[in-house]
């Protein structure tokens, strides 16, 4: 482990995966609104955990109640928490594989179905850098359906990035859960930081994401969801969602709309290349 620590004064940890909606690129943007001074973080729509990452760059005692309803995901923060090493391993010897012959690997993973967990997690990481515009889908049934992307090099293992997230992981201040978002939040008190940032309601049918999970969040989630922003401001806690803008999302926040801040963002996962730049979402606070 000594040459782990080494490793890590020069590396700062950033997600693992491209997750569609990540928040990377928005940082700079986001870490202006947020409170200065808070207690706990909650974030009950991990993703990438970009904003996690930042945050506990800045305050790496923070106490973090994390979690996300993509099970494939969290046992992925999980494996790298407890079994970075052998995810490494798995990771290189797709990576061998991949350079030998990328399509034919490619295709024989996506239709494999592991069942170990680091067959799981190896499995996922390997795909969502390899596949078109790093996109993770999964269709009706459950299955990944994305196809190979055109990369001449992709990093398949960022050993430097892993063994960063897996040493921040391991602080005993960290909760990572697979949970409903109204399960997260049950612990969120007075002066708490709650991020919140859900599937985005579509602005359009045709912007409709096929999700990241097998569970669609629709708009009775987004409805749930408001209850659940309302019930947290009239605990005391900051509160900061995003979400796209659109005339539901407007609709049911109207009592925020004077704390409602339009934010312009590259949509960096969209199959219509010129799609990606230029989308206004929302930031939506109650401080």
């Amino acid at each position: 482990m000594k040459q782990h620590y080494k490793q890590l004064l020069t590396f700062t940890p950033k997600p693992f995966v491209k997750w569609a909606g990540g928040k990377r690129q928005l940082m700079p943007t986001l870490s202006k609104h947020m409170p200065k001074k808070f207690n706990s973080y909650f974030e009950p729509f991990l993703g990438g955990g970009a904003v996690m990452f930042h945050l506990i760059m800045k305050t790496p005692q923070l106490e973090c109640f994390v979690s996300d309803l993509n099970s494939d995901l969290i046992l992925s923060y999980v494996t790298i928490r407890d079994r970075v090493d052998e995810l490494i391993s798995a990771l290189e010897f797709h990576s061998d594989k991949y350079f030998k012959n990328s399509k034919e690997y490619y295709y024989a993973i996506r239709e494999s179905n592991p069942k170990t967990q680091i067959d799981k997690v190896s499995r996922l990481i390997f795909l969502n850098k390899t596949c078109f515009n790093g996109l993770y889908r999964v269709n009706s049934k459950g299955k990944f359906n994305v196809p190979l992307g055109k990369y001449t090099n992709p990093n398949i293992v960022n050993k430097d990035n892993l063994i960063a997230v897996s040493h921040v992981l391991q602080s005993k201040n960290i909760s990572i859960k697979c949970q409903d978002f109204t399960k997260t939040l049950e612990a969120a008190q007075k002066n708490d930081f709650v991020y919140l940032d859900p599937p985005y309601q579509p602005v359009s049918q045709s912007s409709n994401f096929t999700s990241y999970t097998n569970d669609s969040f629709g708009y009775e989630d987004q409805e749930r969801l408001f209850l659940e922003f309302q019930r947290l401001d009239s605990k005391g806690c900051y509160v900061m969602l995003s979400n796209s803008k659109s005339d539901e999302v407007l609709d049911l926040f109207e009592n925020y709309s004077d704390k409602t801040i339009e934010i312009s963002s590259n949509r960096f996962i969209n199959s219509d290349s010129k799609k990606r730049t230029g989308h206004s979402e929302l930031l939506i606070k109650n401080y």
